[in-house]
């Protein structure tokens, strides 16, 4: 698949997309990047911002198998994973799958649930298999999980581990719409009873498993250079350098930062990484991987701040 292609692709999904969610369109870009890079997102947000909309949106027009998992106090791991059941007609044991057997997984409100409930995504996340009673079950390549979280401040929500903050590629934070994007949400989805499903809105599927797997293959040909690399390391430094934060970002955080920089050239119409794709992506990729120092707390500072000052100051290259 050619560069041209892939753009002219990506501006399909767009456009599908923009069909049912209005607005939200570096969500969406942020979520193809994940996808095509191998990776999940944490959307954070109030309630009411198109959350679940946009996650049964883009699994529809990408033709993904979409499962939705609603996090609760009272979940359990099982209730995600499956579990393997006695049949007495045959005499044996057999397997009840879970809702984590899909394409793309939606967690909505991860947040809600208990830090073990949480732990059961871990592998999955990072092996794309599950592990029940001693037997290992794959996912597929294209497993993906877009999970949801209600801002911190609200009642009743347990902090994700760092671990598990840790096997999301971006966490994005939503902000509530501009008021012409508001006018028009209004106008759209304000004379149903409840908001429409994908298809009633007239999102199509513009896409298949080998066209993901395509464009995967075009990704892992994107061409990083050696400078680009060294910038990524930089900013990877900063972060463990910065007096404001406590923790750093890790090494693998600078591997999937330039792997999700590929992604991203490949949606802009380029074969090559520049070090703007690197900007354009550092904030959502280590907002949720470093910790404020507590003197930075103290003083108020806040992750996003920290984090952008860093960006500004580490040296691009030209």
């Amino acid at each position: 698949m050619q560069v041209a292609e892939l753009q002219a692709l990506a501006q399909r999904f767009r456009d599908e997309i923009a069909k049912a969610v209005t607005g939200q369109t570096r969500t969406v870009d942020l979520m193809l990047t994940a996808l095509f890079s191998g990776g999940h997102v944490l959307l954070e947000g109030p309630p009411g911002v198109a959350k679940t909309l946009i996650a049964q949106s883009f699994a529809r027009t990408l033709g993904l198998e979409f499962g939705r998992i609603q996090f609760t106090p009272d979940l359990m791991p099982g209730d995600i994973l499956g579990s393997n059941l006695f049949n007495f007609q045959t005499s044996a044991f057999s397997l009840t799958r879970g809702p984590i057997f899909c394409d793309l997984l939606l967690a909505d409100e991860i947040n809600r649930t208990p830090p073990k409930t949480q732990a059961a995504l871990l592998q999955a996340m990072q092996e794309r298999a599950v592990t029940i009673d001693g037997q290992t079950h794959p996912l597929g390549a294209r497993f993906t999980v877009v999970a949801t979280q209600n801002p911190i401040e609200q009642q009743g929500v347990y902090p994700l581990p760092e671990a598990q903050l840790d096997r999301f590629l971006f966490k994005h934070v939503l902000a509530y719409p501009e008021r012409e994007e508001e006018l028009a949400i209004v106008a759209r989805h304000g004379h149903g009873a409840s908001m429409a499903d994908p298809a009633a809105l007239g999102v199509q599927t513009v896409a298949d498993a080998p066209t993901i797997e395509a464009v995967q293959a075009a990704v892992d040909r994107v061409r990083l250079s050696d400078e680009v690399a060294a910038y990524v390391v930089d900013l990877i430094r900063a972060t463990r350098e910065s007096p404001d934060l406590e923790m750093g970002a890790s090494p693998r955080a600078g591997a999937v930062l330039a792997r999700a920089a590929r992604a991203w050239a490949t949606l802009e119409g380029r074969d090559y990484v520049l070090p703007d794709d690197v900007k354009a992506l550092a904030l959502p990729a280590l907002r949720h991987r470093v910790i404020l120092s507590p003197g930075a707390e103290i003083e108020g500072r806040r992750v996003d701040a920290v984090v952008s000052g860093l960006i500004d100051l580490v040296p691009a290259p030209r």
